[in-house]
Order: structure tokens, then sequence, then C-alpha cells
């Protein structure tokens, strides 16, 4: 009698997971419509909308277009744009600056193969952005259809989450889970894959399907029957009322033990320093907040990536040159979000004899490179930003040595002053770089945001300028990538339109996404750009050269990016040695042009200086 009642259960068991996989639970437990208009598409708009995303990048394709006409009924600003690349690059933007996630939707196939690079960049750039890509029909995976590869496989390594849709009735859950989790701990992207029968109404798939209600033969009969189910099953559930509400981020954040230890060793240093990375920009904490506590605690700060400008143009605190020099001396290191990867020396330039407190989000970040170079006295998983705003109230009476700070400014103005004396250096051909981009810094409103792309002349800009506020300066990050200039320019503008936006380009970089003032011209967001042309990928044949006596791979022409700019709707300019004495006048005829709303390409010949000579660019 139990073996009858065992293998009974085995059984129902059986023919109930079959149900299941087959849809048929689902079939009876929900009424399909088949007369509905509405779609998938529509889904993925109001959980979005629930969101707050205000824009999608993309570059059309038929896989996504439900998703493209649904969000624009949503009031959410579709951007289109010459590359997929710029899309991602674009989204990574609106993340870094608004705090949102930032969405960028491509096609299937070769539309996300060629995301693949600003992907991985937002990935180490820890930026949270939601990648959504259109799918072959989950029937027709693996049949040869249209664009159809394992895309799954090409992005787990380099997302934090990926998911693909199988049935309409998941496409909030799914969304809103991927998001959630971009969003918490490290930031990072996701990906959601969209089979095309996901996205669009009843009777189109049915169609496309192509089943045939008339069935004659037994055999046509059978797969009319599996199609049918499948269809159902697809739709099943598909327009019930669902939660669009969005999940809260889970953050790291340091216990009230590990502040204590923290304030306990900054409260006896002598010479510390603090060393802000991108990490420390992210939300929750306000800006203002973590500026304020800086301030309060009056320690000595060096500004990375996107925290650059986030202390103002002449904070008596921060500092921009000599690095290497505080940190031999100081006595407390904080790596608030700063990573001791090649940036950093992997390590090398910390002090064994300095206490070191190191905060980040990411448990590997956190110790990266401890286990030769350095070893943290402290570290602490949890966000940079909320930990110096708590450590700065454990620390209530204290300030920072006022010696130690003029100390260190001494090293900094003199720094400065070699480099103005630099800038007024004649070159052999052209214009001195230096002086360019000092004058463009001097002339620069309060509200511009400077978008670094490229080698030699952006890192030459790094030195030189001085961003003026908290997200005024965007550069790729870790990653290094070139090519960022166009995508990342457009999300700014969108997220800041009343700023003033500036590409720094590399003549190199240039080429990547000069296109893009075509989507700058027809979607009316007038962009900035300098380009500094001298005709060669001068950063890797600074090294080149010296090592192997040669610049094959590394010569360009000095082209006419001015009248490219122009074949694409922006308006060139050229600056070179023949009017040597007007940079400034001409930077600011720039910017008058850019005021009447159009893009403006400034194409800047320049010659070679010695500054910066024999740094490695690997």
């Amino acid at each position: 009698m139990c073996l009858i009642t065992a293998f009974t259960l085995i059984i129902l068991g059986v023919l109930l997971y079959t149900a299941f996989k087959l849809g048929i639970i689902n079939r009876i437990l929900y009424k399909v419509d088949q007369n509905t208009t509405q779609h998938g598409g529509e889904l993925v708009a109001k959980t979005l909308k629930a969101h707050n995303v205000d824009f999608i990048f993309t570059l059309s394709g038929g896989h996504i277009s439900p998703i493209l006409c649904a969000s624009e009924n949503e009031g959410i600003r579709i951007v289109d744009v010459r590359h997929e690349v710029n899309a991602v690059f674009a989204a990574d933007a609106v993340a870094r600056l608004s705090g949102k996630i930032g969405v960028a939707a491509v096609t299937a196939g070769p539309g996300l193969t060629n995301t693949i690079t600003a992907v991985k960049n937002a990935q180490m750039a820890e930026s949270p952005i939601l990648l959504i890509g259109g799918a072959a029909a989950n029937l027709l995976k693996g049949r040869g259809a249209l664009q159809d590869i394992d895309q799954m496989s090409l992005f787990k390594s380099i997302c934090k989450h990926t998911a693909s849709i199988r049935y309409i009735r998941d496409i909030p859950i799914t969304l809103k889970k991927a998001m959630h989790i971009a969003q918490s701990g490290t930031p990072g992207p996701v990906f959601v894959e969209f089979p095309i029968d996901s996205l669009y109404p009843f009777h189109l798939v049915k169609r496309e399907i192509g089943i045939k209600d008339d069935s004659k033969s037994l055999v046509q009969r059978l797969i009319s029957l599996y199609l049918n189910n499948y269809l159902y099953s697809l739709f099943a559930g598909a327009f019930v009322e669902h939660d669009f509400n969005p999940l809260k981020p889970l953050i790291p954040q340091a216990n009230t033990n590990e502040i204590q230890k923290a304030a306990e060793l900054l409260s006896k240093a002598k010479k510390p320093v603090i060393l802000i990375g991108s990490q420390a920009t992210l939300p929750p904490t306000p800006a203002g907040d973590l500026i304020e506590s800086l301030q309060q605690l009056n320690v000595p700060c060096f500004l990375g990536g996107m925290a650059r400008g986030m202390l103002g143009r002449n904070s008596p605190i921060q500092f921009r040159h000599c690095r290497k020099d505080a940190l031999k001396e100081a006595d407390v290191v904080i790596l608030a979000g700063t990573v001791c990867d090649f940036r950093l020396g992997y390590g090398k330039v910390l002090s064994r004899k300095s206490k070191i407190i190191s905060v980040n989000r990411d448990k590997k970040q956190l110790t990266k490179n401890s286990d030769i170079y350095w070893k943290p006295t402290l570290a602490i998983q949890a966000d940079p930003s909320s930990f110096v705003v708590e450590l700065a109230k454990a620390l209530k009476g204290f300030s920072g040595s006022q010696d130690w700070i003029e100390q260190l400014r001494a090293k900094d103005d003199a720094k400065e002053d070699a480099n103005r004396k630099k800038a007024l250096e004649s070159t052999e051909i052209h214009l001195n770089p230096m002086k360019v981009l000092q004058t463009l810094d001097k002339i620069l409103p309060d509200n511009a945001i400077l978008v670094a792309d490229g080698g030699d002349f952006v890192a030459t800009a790094a030195y030189l300028m001085r961003p003026p506020a908290f997200g005024s300066w965007l550069d790729p990050g870790a990653f290094g990538t070139l090519g960022v200039g166009g995508g990342f320019a457009l999300g700014a503008k969108l997220v800041r339109p009343e700023s003033e936006v500036w590409i720094i380009y590399g003549d190199g970089s240039c080429g990547y996404s000069i296109a893009e003032i075509d989507t700058f011209t027809r979607h009316e967001l007038p962009i900035l750009s300098i380009v500094g042309n001298d005709a060669g990928w001068t950063q890797i044949a600074r090294d080149q050269v010296v090592f192997f006596g040669s610049t094959v791979a590394c010569e360009l022409a000095f082209t006419d990016y001015d009248k490219v700019a122009e074949g694409f709707g922006g308006k060139g300019i050229r600056l070179d040695r023949s009017n040597d004495e007007n940079i400034e006048e001409i930077l600011q005829k720039a910017r008058e042009e850019y005021a009447k709303g159009k893009s403006v390409l400034i194409n800047c010949l320049i010659g070679k200086t010695n500054f910066r000579e024999g740094s490695i660019s690997v």
C-alpha cells in the first residue's frame, strides 16, 4: 500500500512539474486576452518610470521598438546616438551625476556587442547602469535567427547581474531586482535580455509564431498545440496589477566601533592625509555633508576621479601636486574610496611607517595589493562618504595641523609656479598645450563640466586644470578607456542642462565619438569640445620612441577636425600659432557660439613639450 501511495505521489509530482514547466498551470490561473493591444514594452516603461528614470539612450532596432515607444509615452526622454557604445557611456554619466541608475537600450547581437567596452568601463568605475538588450524569441534561440548569439555568456563576467525574460509577467520584478542589485553594495552594471516575443502584442507574436488553427494532420495539430501552449504561457498573467515600486538599495555602513578606532588614530596624527576617490561621490550621502565634514577635519586632501572639483578651485585643504612626498611623510593616511592599484603605485607610494585606514564598499578593492606593498591598520568595508561624515561627528573638536598644511602648500605652490613658467615656453611648431589649457581653465565658468577623453593632452589637463565644483570632472576611471567623450558629454548635458560642458579631446580619441556632434545637434544639446591636435598617439610615442626608437603606428595627421564637426552640424574653429596671441579671445568666441545653441569644436594644433617627461603609459 505504501509503495502504491509513494508511486502515485511520484507520478503526481512529475505531472505537476511537467504542467508547470509547460506553463499549463499558469494558463489555468490566468486568462489571456487575445484581443489586447498591451505589450511587454509597456511593462518595461512603467517599471523604469517608477524608478525615476528620465532618459533612455539607444540606437534603434526592431527588437526593442516596443520599449522605446512605450517609454516615450510614459514621458521618458529617448536619446538616440550614432554608436551603441556611446549609449552606455551616456548612461554612465547620468548615473555618476544624478545619483540615479543610468539606462541604455540596444538591439540584439551586434547592437549589444558594440556596448561591451562601455559596460566594462562602468563596472570598473562602479557606475550603476541598466543595459537592456533585445534578443531572438525564446523559441528560436540557437536556430539561426537574425542576430541570435549567446548574449548572456558575454555579459556575465562584466555585470553584477544578468537575467533573461521568459514570461512577460516577470518583467517588472526582474527589472526591479536588477536595478536594486546595480545600486546596492559596490554599484555596477546589470544586463536584462528581452526576447523579441516578450515585447510585442499578442496578435503580432501569434502571427510570427505561425500557429495554424486549421491543422489537419496529427503532427501539425501537435505542433500547433505546443505553439499555442507556449504563446499562452508567455502572456499568462502579463497584464495583471503589478508592483512597480523600487526596492531600497543596500549600502554597507561602518559600525560605531570602527568609527571610534579610526577617530582614535586620526586624533593622534600630526601629519594626516585623506585620499578621496570616486566611490566617495556615490549616494546616499549628500555632497554638501561630505564637503562640510572634510572642512571640519581640516586634513590635507588629494582628490581623484569623480572627486576632482569637490572642494572647489582654491580650497585651503586641497592639494594637487606632490602627493608622493606627502604620503612619505604622513603618519596617518585615510583611503576613502581610493584603491591601491596602478594609480597609487599598487601601494608602493605608501610609507611602512604610516597608519593606514582603508574604507571601501568592495571587499577586494579594500585591501588590493596589501599582500605585497602595504598593510592597512584598519580596513573598513563601508561607504566612504558616510564614513567621513560619521568620523567628523566623532571628532567634533579636532582640527588638523596648520603647520602641516602650510608645509604642503609651499610645495604645491612651487609646482604651480613651475607649471606657469613652462606654459610660457615656445614649442617647435604650433601652440604650447600647457598655455592653451591654462587659458581655458582661466575662462571656465563655475558651472562648467569637464569631460576628459584622451591620453597625453588630457593627462596634461588633469595636472593643470581646476574643476570648479562637485561633479565637474568626468574621466573614464580605472579602465583608462578612450572614446568616452561624446557619450559622457551627452549624459552630463542632460542631467545638468544649465552647465557648460567641455570635452577635452586628444586627437586620437576624438575619432571615436566625433560623430556624436550629430546627436548633440539633433537633440539641441550644445556641447563645447577642444581637440589637442598634435597628429599622433603621443602618450604611447613618449615611451615607444625612447625604448625602441620608432614611431610606428603612433603617427596621425593634422586633420581638420573643425571641418568634420561642421559636417555633423556643429561649428568648427581652428586655433594654431597664427592666433597664439588671441587664445583667450578665440575660446570666448566659441563660448558665444555655444550660447546661441550651437555645438562648437576647437581644433587646437599643438606642439610637444617635455612636461610629464618619463610618464609611463602602461
